[in-house]
């Protein structure tokens, strides 16, 4: 049978090449789908104000009415994922001493429980904003606030993957914020339409922890919104942001969008 082992061995060769090649393709044609399908961040280009909205939560000062609003929240994972069920989009704004946040959210039945600053606001139905001043390093920031204007703020060197650990020593001095209801709180009776949040965030707040530049025509800083949602009587929340991460997890801050201060 000698004679049939050099034919085996080049037959044996060839499908192996051939084994490797298809796998390469494959692998390729993996790699260039997971490209692909992975969303591509967004971008908000954030006015300035010369005239700073007043923080009342009620988003019906002219300076608001020049900024454009985001596209409503979807999925964390994406679009292909349901659409929420209720509507949330967010605006921004800047002068030379404040960032300014304003957030809609849809809801039916507005409530919330915590009331202690620096309580873990997740565990309510909630508004968050996490912000990446220095885009070239891991370091960036995360704020929580309920329908109750109950706050937490805290401060992280990096993502929990890698590592990080959550400082929730960090305050945001000289923070404003404010929650005005369209409907009635925690009242489950009646009907509501919805919340709004208006924050005010001083930009010397991230020196403490790093010395951030103030931002001038043209900065770019990463940034994300998120909203979690709970059902009634289910353990799982949804999570619902404005740039989706493509997997749930909001601390991957190399897919959150893009803030650009313009003029």
């Amino acid at each position: 049978m000698s004679w049939l082992q050099p034919s085996f061995c080049s037959c044996t060769k060839v499908v192996a090449t051939a084994c490797l090649l298809m796998t390469g393709l494959i692998s390729t044609h993996s790699a260039a789908q997971a490209t692909t399908d992975q969303p591509q961040p967004l971008s908000y280009s954030c006015q300035y104000t010369k005239t700073p909205p007043t923080v009342d939560g009620r988003l019906n000062d002219p300076a608001w009415q020049s900024a454009a609003w985001t596209s409503d929240f979807v999925d964390i994972e994406g679009p292909a994922k349901d659409k929420p069920r209720y509507r949330t989009r967010m605006k921004m704004l800047w002068d030379d001493n404040y960032l300014y946040i304003a957030a809609e959210l849809q809801e039916p039945e507005v409530k919330a429980t915590l009331t202690k600053h620096d309580s873990v606001i997740f565990k309510d139905n909630d508004f968050e904003l996490f912000l990446k001043p220095l885009p070239e390093t891991q370091s960036y920031y995360e704020f929580e606030i309920n329908a109750l204007n109950t706050g937490w703020d805290l401060f992280l060197n990096k993502p929990y993957r890698e590592g990080g650990k959550a400082d929730n020593s960090w305050d945001i001095e000289g923070l404003k914020t404010a929650v005005a209801v369209n409907g009635t709180l925690n009242n489950p009776n009646d009907k509501d339409v919805g919340w709004t949040v208006e924050i005010a965030i001083p930009l010397t707040a991230f020196q403490p922890r790093q010395d951030v530049p103030h931002p001038t025509l043209g900065t770019i800083w990463r940034v994300n919104f998120s909203r979690v949602e709970w059902k009634a009587g289910q353990p799982k929340e949804d999570n619902w942001v404005w740039t989706p991460q493509g997997l749930i997890n909001m601390h991957v801050p190399d897919r959150w969008g893009y803030l650009r201060f313009t003029r």
